[in-house]
């Protein structure tokens, strides 16, 4: 069948009222334009749910829905995609901002390549994807009109707020066993949407694409920073010494 049938009969199925995750216009527009093959494949293109390619989950269309919905990106914003992933998430944004003005960063090297070469093939080269620790963000182009994290945290980076603009917005999924999907302005205030489930954020050190993701050289960080601040035996108020 005619790929670009497929995608609207997708489109269709995610704006009915027994999903309606897809509620504005130039979403809408931007999912039927966007070829999905070039990201996952014939087989998976329009099947709407979530799988594993290169050791990451690729979201199923009614959650990148769901999360573009939330950003709410406006004509010529710029916007920056932390995590990547295959990149078909920046190419749905880079047909509605245009790829000049979205930027995506991922930790996995490997996935860096993918995203550019799926992005490409699928007429979205003009997106600059980098490997960067996500919660870094990219301050050389900041700063930005939307971010949008495509992964879980406790809170939002110190580092992503700094780089959204005066009236910007991010968006990101909060929390670790319960997580909710969260609007974010720059100074901090939150609006929480309803609750999701994503991978936690990796951090330097952590690679998507290994067989068993381990937390080896955070938790290897953390004891040493808890080790440096600790007092030595002498110094603990409950020893008497006398």
């Amino acid at each position: 069948m005619d790929p670009a049938v497929l995608r609207d009969d997708m489109v269709d199925g995610l704006q009915h009222d027994s999903t309606g995750v897809v509620r504005s216009a130039w979403l809408s527009s931007a999912m039927r334009a966007v070829p999905r093959e070039p990201f996952v494949g014939e087989e998976q293109a329009y099947t709407d749910r979530p799988f594993e390619r290169l050791g990451t989950r690729v979201l199923s269309p009614s959650t990148v829905a769901r999360l573009l919905e939330a950003l709410a990106p406006e004509d010529d914003d710029e916007v920056l995609v932390v995590g990547a992933g295959v990149g078909y998430t920046a190419a749905v944004l880079a047909e509605h901002v245009g790829a000049a003005n979205v930027q995506a960063i991922d930790i996995t090297r490997r996935l860096v390549f993918d995203a550019r070469s799926n992005l490409a093939e699928a007429g979205y080269g003009g997106v600059l994807v980098d490997r960067r620790d996500g919660a870094d963000g990219l301050p050389e182009y900041a700063p930005y009109d939307r971010i949008l994290v495509e992964a879980a945290a406790v809170e939002p980076p110190r580092a992503l707020l700094d780089q959204l603009a005066e009236d910007g917005r991010l968006v990101m999924p909060l929390g670790t066993g319960q997580q909710s999907l969260a609007v974010v302005q720059p100074g901090g205030d939150t609006e929480r949407l309803g609750g999701v489930a994503f991978r936690p954020m990796l951090v330097e050190g952590e690679q998507a694409d290994t067989v068993e993701r381990n937390r080896t050289r955070r938790e290897d960080r953390e004891h040493a920073r808890r080790q440096a601040q600790s007092r030595a035996g002498w110094e603990q108020d409950w020893i008497d010494w006398d």
